[in-house]
């Protein structure tokens, strides 16, 4: 969340950075309550004075009526002090509450505009791919080759579920390989991450475990959630530490299932494994200090640019504009895959990096100590490696023969083991 000072002290900017993002948020009451907060504070803390001067004042031999006088006093600012207390803690709550709503500021240079259609083109690597025949989708092309199964899974799953099988199986686990390759070379710290987190956690990092507009699972009783991307168990890997400045930046990498209800998600770009219920990704994720945070964003979407350019599919990178930031984001870049199959041929999103400076770390309280001795808040970033739905389908369209079979890209051999995938004859 913002700092309350800040949200105070620069009101029309914070009402601007929410109108800009098509949120709702009431920063005028979030500055009335921070201004309440801190004036039930002050009283508070007058009034104890008062109970520690009469307290000190009832020591020693004192005539009858002045002892009397000072315990009605003494109770009287017992009772006031209890009020303050509960007025005080009352009003702290309200607080961070209509605070969580504020979304963090946006990049001065990020677009302005409501949806993805206002994203801002910024760098493309390669050209749409080229075909001699007509291509087809993944859809088709998992189902022909027996790689991936819809039918059967939205039998026993329901609908947006999916089964790889055979080559399918192999061609996923080489992606993940892959990444990780890449991200250990450049010093990332690996790990697989548990696939369930407590509310808490998932509402420091920013998402919404509740309400119809929740993209969450919740699991009933538990309090905690199934996750939606290794960026929350990640970023609540160091919740509530202080950090030591000379091991900044941490770079982290995970694996995991993500979760997402998808709820409301419909229509020609929703199809196959584009938007599903359940799906692997490898996850980057840096801890850092505040002057590095735009350099390490940098240096994320470096290493996605660099794994889909070794791979050899089609991208584009796209600067995320305000109103489909995410409310942690401080700016965010989008790489966008071309996928033949996407209506005709599309771009489609295959990975995202985001900056959300302190923003989490203040919901989480994850700090560092500075070189002056004072704990201060990081900044978090995440970034995906591999989403391995959506690389699928680049992989599969883009890398489709006349055959119908897919060849599979030079950077995957060897983690395959083959070259190509051709449906499997049933001996």
């Amino acid at each position: 969340m913002l700092d309350y000072k800040y949200v105070r002290d620069n009101l029309e900017a914070v009402k601007r950075n929410v109108a800009d993002r098509f949120m709702k948020a009431d920063a005028d009451l979030v500055a009335a309550l921070y201004d309440k907060r801190n004036e039930l504070l002050k009283a508070l803390d007058e009034e104890r004075q008062r109970r520690n001067e009469n307290a000190a004042a009832m020591k020693g031999k004192l005539e009858q009526a002045i002892r009397e006088k000072l315990i009605a006093e003494g109770k009287a600012l017992k009772d006031r002090i209890a009020e303050l207390e509960r007025l005080a803690e009352e009003t702290a709550a309200r607080l961070e509450e209509e605070a969580r709503k504020i979304p963090n500021m946006a990049h001065p240079s990020a677009p302005k505009g409501r949806e993805d259609k206002d994203n801002l083109e910024v760098k493309r690597v390669g050209e749409p791919t080229k075909f001699a025949f007509e291509p087809k989708d993944h859809v088709q092309l998992g189902q022909e080759l027996d790689i991936i199964d819809f039918d059967a899974a939205t039998r026993v799953s329901g609908t947006k579920f999916y089964y790889l099988k055979n080559q399918g199986v192999i061609l996923e686990l080489a992606l993940v390989r892959y990444a990780l390759d890449i991200l250990m070379k450049k010093g990332f710290t690996l790990f697989t991450t548990p696939d369930v987190a407590k509310t808490e956690i998932l509402e420091g990092i920013g998402f919404n475990p509740r309400g119809a507009e929740s993209n969450v699972y919740t699991v009933e009783g538990e309090g905690t959630c199934l996750i939606g991307t290794a960026e929350i168990t990640l970023g609540g890997y160091y919740s509530g530490a202080i950090l030591e400045r000379k091991d900044l930046p941490l770079r982290l990498a995970g694996v995991s299932h993500c979760f997402r209800r998808e709820a409301g998600a419909a229509g020609q770009f929703s199809k196959g494994l584009y938007r599903v219920h359940q799906f692997t990704k490898v996850e980057m994720f840096s801890y850092c200090l505040p002057e590095d945070s735009d350099r390490i964003h940098e240096e994320l979407r470096g290493i996605e640019e660099e794994i889909f350019a070794g791979l050899g599919i089609p991208f584009r990178v796209v600067d995320t504009c305000t109103g489909d930031l995410g409310a942690p984001a401080y700016r965010k870049w989008d790489l966008e895959a071309w996928m033949p199959g996407r209506n005709g041929g599309e771009w489609g999103e295959v990975t995202s990096t985001s900056n959300c400076t302190d923003f989490q770390a203040r919901r989480l309280n994850v700090k560092y100590k500075d070189e002056d001795g004072k704990n201060k808040y990081v900044h978090m970033l995440n970034g995906t490696a591999i989403a391995c739905s959506r690389g699928l389908i680049a992989v599969i369209e883009n890398f489709q023969q006349e055959d119908g079979s897919i060849k599979i890209p030079a950077a995957l051999i060897p983690y395959c083991g083959f070259t190509e995938i051709r449906k499997i004859e049933k001996k």
